[in-house]
């Protein structure tokens, strides 16, 4: 509601600011306030058939039209310079009511009009070889244009342009983790579709293009964000192409990512630093005492995840023994999940290469220390090669990694309550539906506080056994938005849903397409798996 209502104040300001134009060129001045009759009193004004008018009404590319057709409107008032082009499609209010009423500045005719007749009077004269008139012509040439103009305009619209299509249509993305793997693997690069989940306009107003939240994950000058979190839109979605179903995979900003600790390896969301805090500073190699930097992110600058829809809204979930229930009933599994196994030989070391040759990442190995000190490395293994190592003989076995309780690190990350819960043992959960209402009790805050709090955008205090939301008392909560359940195919080597909940729609970025290249273990000079090169990413 509230970018509709930004537009509106937009629209009514441009056609306040066109009506002393209109009269300029002897409109009557009210047709600028008229919706359509506007637009195509407009496009008659710098040289456009009226028809033309109704490419406005097409989403995305009127853009493009709007933006031309401002440029076109101050050049026929006789403003020609860069920055009267470029300031009337950042905010054509402002150079129109300026023109308006400056006396100076006279309509000078349609300037398309003006323009075709100039360059069908310059190829005239080429054909007759008439060099003192073409010399004549281009000494007079109203729209002419340095080289370094003409080719920061051109910079300026292909740079426009491919933000503009990754903003509303089509996203690069490449995988960087392990947690799809089987399915998605690392180096896989897709193109994602903003539209089929229906397309998300911009909260971030200001950002540099073409880069999503930080110019350099490394230290040094370039290790910053890159947009300005003020001034922001509200969330608005267009209606979708369709709807997200069981077992879709889905791209979407991280839920918990609101606020990051950036370190050398990856990225920490706050809430698991703090849970982690120890064996995250071994593993980066040590920290002093100081609290690292948190960076703050809107919702459109979270980082983007990749990861299975296995819960839709209103569904009940439960893990049991790595079989996820839906509503009760077994859940259909992805064709390539995969678990980590051990794999022993009992005549020797195993075959490295020959893993390899049946598509086993051995990158992707799980080391675990055992009771008696030693170290296991599991591999992450799909049903098929598990099959296939079995036929290798009666000296391989294979054993399935045994996940054990860690209190407070899979959701709801609460050790007291839900402490014995692991990523292979789970629930029941319910996930929230738009419009479904819950009972607030000690044992349903840990799941939906969050939601409440963050998500849904609401105050909430718990005082003396009793909830308030917004200042009212309450037993009972009704969820604003609608919830999704996100999983890895990896399922013993994916930060899904299990570790950090629930997936809001506002954060639903789009639908992988297709993988258009494919870098083996996500390094080019490891080589290209042609194999994969524009293979569905839905399929898969």
């Amino acid at each position: 509601m509230s970018v509709l209502l930004f537009l509106l104040v937009l629209y009514v300001l441009l056609g306040l600011s066109m009506m002393k134009l209109f009269e300029k060129a002897g409109i009557p001045g009210w047709k600028a306030l008229v919706p359509g009759l506007a637009a195509i009193e407009w496009c008659k004004m710098v040289g456009r058939k009226p028809a033309y008018a109704a490419w406005l009404l097409f989403p995305i590319v009127n853009f493009f039209i709007y933006a031309g057709l401002c440029i076109d409107m101050v050049r026929s008032f006789g403003k020609h310079s860069f920055w009267q082009a470029a300031l009337s499609v950042i905010y054509a209010p402002l150079p129109f009511f300026l023109i308006g009423r400056d006396a100076k500045s006279p309509y000078n005719g349609p300037i398309l009009d003006q323009e075709r007749q100039y360059h069908r009077e310059y190829h005239e004269a080429q054909e007759k070889k008439d060099k003192a008139l073409i010399r004549k012509l281009e000494a007079s040439n109203p729209f002419r244009k340095s080289q370094l103009r003409e080719w920061t305009e051109a910079i300026i619209f292909a740079v426009f342009a491919a933000a503009f299509i990754r903003m509303f249509l089509i996203e690069a993305y490449v995988i960087p983790t392990s947690s799809m793997e089987g399915t998605l693997k690392v180096g896989d690069y897709l193109f994602v579709s903003k539209a089929h989940y229906g397309i998300r306009t911009p909260m971030t107003v200001i950002q540099f293009p073409l880069v999503h939240n930080r110019f350099s994950t490394q230290s040094g000058l370039l290790a910053r964000e890159s947009y300005l979190t003020k001034p922001s839109l509200p969330y608005f979605r267009l209606p979708a192409l369709e709807k997200i179903d069981h077992n879709d995979p889905v791209v979407f900003n991280f839920p918990a990512g609101d606020s990051v600790i950036i370190t050398p390896s990856r990225n920490y969301d706050i809430y698991q630093y703090r849970r982690e805090e120890a064996a995250i500073r071994i593993a980066n190699g040590g920290y002093t005492q100081r609290m690292p930097e948190v960076v703050a992110r809107p919702i459109d600058k979270k980082d983007h995840y990749i990861k299975r829809c296995i819960g839709l809204p209103g569904d009940s979930l439960q893990i049991r023994n790595r079989q996820v229930y839906i509503n009760g009933k077994a859940a259909p599994n992805p064709t390539h999940m995969q678990f980590a196994y051990a794999i022993r030989n009992g005549t020797g070391n195993i075959n490295l290469r020959k893993l390899e040759e049946i598509g086993v990442s051995l990158n992707d190995a799980i080391p675990v220390r055992q009771e008696n000190g030693d170290v296991v490395r599991y591999f992450n293994l799909d049903a098929a090669q598990v099959e296939k190592i079995k036929s290798w003989g009666s000296d391989f076995s294979l054993d399935i990694l045994q996940t054990s309780a860690r209190p407070g690190y899979v959701f709801p990350n609460d050790a007291t309550r839900y402490g014995n819960w692991t990523v292979d043992n789970f629930g029941p959960i319910f996930i929230p539906k738009k419009g479904s209402t819950i009972t607030l009790t000690p044992a349903s805050l840990p799941f939906y506080e969050r939601i409440i709090r963050v998500y849904d955008h609401n105050d909430m205090v718990v005082r003396n056994g009793k909830y308030y939301i917004n200042g009212e008392e309450t037993s009972t909560y009704t969820f604003k938005q609608d919830y999704f359940w996100m999983m890895g195919d990896n399922r013993h080597n994916s930060e899904d849903s299990r570790i950090w909940g629930f997936v809001p729609e506002d954060h639903v970025v789009g639908k992988p397409l297709f993988i258009w290249f494919s870098t083996k273990n996500g390094n080019a000079a490891e080589g290209i798996n042609w194999n994969r090169i524009f293979r569905s990413a839905s399929t898969l």
